[in-house]
């Protein structure tokens, strides 16, 4: 059954906005808080002699959970660091005029403003396959290859995306583009957690996933992996004491990336903890109830509404515990906002392109009652907001 209480959630919102900051746990919130205290207590100690080897602990117990070795991944404080990191590294070494980024037009803002600012310092091209609502699997595999030219140089795919909440297929455009020498960037933000992951058996090139979501990690926990023929393409983001260290660990990888000057180190190292709490949880039966409640909020909103889904019936599961359901038009702030201020719903709704979407969180904490709540909100603010 759901439970609320080992969460700091305020009872009095009805909290239906998981994926866009997580939550996180007491017990993961105690521990974090208590490396926070160990740091201070003796600060020089901490950092100087303690970080590396509790940074190098809290390393192998992520990669371990996300399917990769210890040394193919570093921590970052999110996924918006990692890929800037990533794409500035492109332009210096990696990237002429005329190349092409090719990706989707359902990508997290900030990477499309990311790859715009790139491609105007390096005159290369960002290339977007336009997805429509409703494709299947295959026909999304084919819509993005076939926005492939002998000049694109990098794919960048979200594995489930932020505005539309779908998890594409990327494992054939993964595979497709390795044979034909395309380097992959997957932005896995929302995955950790909440869809199983093996990044080994992917083999994406490079991947970063927040901790902070779904695997309920205090906020600035996330990760960046790179596979090993490719690291020579990374320069770190902050050039700090790991570039030509005086001692130097067995990767050079983390060496240059993962200390990035005085910052607080906590949250990476709370993050085993969360593993842990996820696990005691019996974590696949948890998600199996959340995705399967909100199957049934989608119904009951597409009932309320008489919209048609967004998601394709072929078999795929485009969603898990994160989806979006189509609204009538109407002004998605408005809605949003009265939606918070008069029945305390916390969710987002937004328009994009010429849809107006409510995207719906559902974590191990929401019952059977949120979904009521938010369809009692719905019947009384869409007849005042549409007519």
């Amino acid at each position: 059954m759901p439970d609320r209480s080992p969460f700091l959630l305020d009872p009095d919102v009805v909290f239906l906005n998981h994926g866009s900051f997580g939550a996180v746990p007491r017990p993961v919130f105690e521990r974090y808080q208590q490396l926070q205290l160990e740091m201070e207590h003796q600060p020089v100690e901490w950092l100087q002699r303690r970080a590396e080897p509790l940074l190098a602990e809290a390393r192998t117990r992520l990669a371990s959970y996300v399917g990769c070795a210890a040394d193919e991944l570093v921590h970052f404080p999110n996924p918006t660091t990692a890929i800037n990191m990533v794409a500035k590294s492109l332009a210096l070494d990696a990237l002429e005029p005329g190349d092409e980024i090719l990706t989707t037009d359902h990508e997290y803002g900030a990477m499309d403003r990311t790859w715009k600012v790139i491609c105007s310092m390096t005159g290369t091209h960002h290339v977007q396959a336009h997805i429509p609502f409703g494709l299947t699997a295959d026909e999304f595999v084919e819509r993005v290859w076939a926005r492939r030219s002998s000049r694109t140089k990098v794919l960048f795919l979200s594995h489930m995306t932020s505005a539309t909440a779908m998890r594409f297929p990327v494992e054939e455009l993964v595979r497709r583009a390795r044979q034909a020498g395309i380097l992959t960037i997957i932005d896995g933000a929302h995955i950790p957690g909440h869809v199983p992951l093996d990044l080994t058996a992917l083999g994406a090139d490079i991947y970063t996933g927040a901790n902070h979501k779904w695997m309920c990690a205090p906020k600035g926990s996330a990760f960046l992996y790179a596979r090993r023929d490719v690291r020579h393409l990374l320069r770190p983001l902050v050039v700090s004491w790991g570039w030509d260290s005086d001692h130097p660990s067995d990767s050079q990888f983390v060496d240059h990336h993962e200390w990035q000057g005085t910052r607080d180190l906590a949250p990476f190292l709370a993050t085993p903890a969360a593993i842990e709490w996820m696990t005691a949880q019996d974590w696949p039966a948890v998600q199996a109830r959340c995705r399967a409640r909100l199957a049934d909020a989608l119904r009951r909103v597409d009932e309320l509404t008489g919209q048609r889904s967004v998601y394709a019936d072929d078999g795929f599961e485009w969603f898990a515990q994160l989806a979006v359901v189509r609204l009538p038009d109407l002004d998605p702030v408005v809605l949003k906002q009265r939606l918070y201020d008069e029945f305390r719903v916390e969710t987002p709704v937004h328009r994009f392109r010429d849809d107006v979407l409510l995207r719906i969180s559902i974590a191990m904490y929401n019952t059977g009652d949120d979904v009521d709540a938010l369809m009692a909100a719905l019947r009384t603010l869409l007849p005042q907001l549409t007519t």
